[in-house]
């Protein structure tokens, strides 16, 4: 008996599968049936979300979200007069003109890492960053610093974090002089003031560190720099970039 052809419409399906993969594998295996969608239909394939999520059960394929650990945070009596200047404004109308910044921790075989990062909230690009073994202020000015090389402004930037003591002493406020920044604080006891970037440190865990047994602050060093300057800022799409990566949202915004 002669073989059956496949159909015009199996080819499309197993052509479209192959691309869902594609997409899938250079996401890391982040990307769910949303932004692979949105992808296929900037490439100019027709096909809906459901679809597409058919399809990766099909071939037994989701998005790899891992569990975080549980965060604890003390809480000191922090100076009164530190002031909310961002006020929950996550959304400025240009590049550098509001950077937040957030300490978490990354658990390793040999104690805990932390990372320091910068973001612009315009782009929610994550500027400057830091992996270091202990909670010092000097490690969070690097991460500053980086941030300052990266972006070099004339206008007065809004720089936002908690209420952490690396960001209330001396040496912080040295490093973000009035008139160059304009420090901007969360409320006593409130993390959703600094959202975006407790946000960054959760999608970084969830999406990347929390699939591997961390053996040492290197090893941290090493998986922070591929998902950050490999992955999130030029390739990873966002939604509140459009769909597309922060290094192309202020592409588009300087052309």
């Amino acid at each position: 008996m002669k073989k059956r052809e496949p159909s015009e419409q199996e080819k499309r399906k197993k052509k479209i599968k192959a691309e869902i993969i594609k997409i899938y594998n250079e996401s890391y295996q982040i990307y769910g049936a949303p932004k692979i969608t949105a992808i296929l239909n900037a490439r100019g394939h027709d096909i809906t979300e459901k679809t597409v999520g058919n399809y990766m059960r099909e071939e037994g394929i989701k998005a790899i979200w891992v569990r975080p650990y549980i965060r604890t945070t003390i809480d000191p009596d922090f100076d009164v007069k530190l002031k909310n200047v961002l006020n929950r404004n996550f959304n400025p109308a240009a590049p550098n003109t509001v950077w937040v910044t957030d300490i978490t921790y990354i658990h390793t075989l040999d104690g805990f890492a932390y990372l320091t990062s910068v973001m612009d909230l315009f782009s929610r690009k994550i500027i400057g960053w830091s992996v270091s073994k202990s909670l010092e202020t000097e490690h969070v000015l690097k991460a500053i610093e980086k941030a300052k090389t990266q972006r070099k402004s004339s206008q007065p930037v809004v720089i936002h974090s908690d209420r952490g003591r690396q960001f209330v002493s001396k040496s912080y406020v040295e490093a973000t002089p009035a008139g160059q920044y304009i420090r901007s604080y969360s409320n006593k006891a409130n993390p959703w003031d600094n959202a975006c970037i407790e946000s960054f440190h959760a999608l970084i865990k969830r999406e990347w560190l929390n699939r591997y047994i961390i053996k040492d602050l290197n090893h941290a060093h090493g998986l922070v720099f591929e998902y950050i300057e490999a992955f999130y800022n030029t390739v990873r799409i966002h939604e509140s970039c459009g769909m597309i990566s922060p290094h192309d949202y202020e592409e588009a915004f300087a052309s």
